[in-house]
C-alpha cells in the first residue's frame, strides 16, 4: 500500500522538472493531444511519454486515448489534492 509519503514524492516530482511544467501550463488552455504537445516542445515521443508517465502518476494529469493519439488534459482533483497537501505541510510554519 502506498502511504502518504510516496503520494506526496509523486507529485512534487511531478512539479520538478521544466519541462513537466511547461506541459501543464500548456494543458492549462485545455485537452491537448500528445501530438501538439510533442510540437509546441520540440522533444521526441519516448521523452514526452516518460513525463506524461510521471504526471498521470502523479495524478495532476489524466490521459484518454482517441485513435492513435493520447489526449491530456489536467486533473481538477489532482491539484486540489496537492494545494491541500502543500497547504497542511505549511500551516505549522512559524
Amino acid at each position: 500500500m502506498i502511504n502518504q509519503y510516496e503520494k506526496d514524492a509523486k507529485i512534487f516530482k511531478a512539479l520538478c522538472d521544466p519541462n513537466r511544467l511547461m506541459i501543464i501550463e500548456m494543458l492549462q488552455g485545455g485537452e491537448k493531444c500528445a501530438c501538439k504537445i510533442l510540437e509546441d516542445l520540440n522533444i521526441v515521443q519516448s521523452t514526452l511519454s516518460h513525463h506524461m508517465k510521471i504526471l498521470c502518476e502523479s495524478g495532476l494529469v489524466e490521459s484518454t486515448r482517441v485513435g492513435k493519439w493520447m489526449h491530456y488534459s489536467l486533473s481538477k482533483q489532482g491539484f486540489e489534492t496537492a494545494t491541500a497537501r502543500l497547504a497542511e505541510i505549511a500551516k505549522n510554519i512559524k
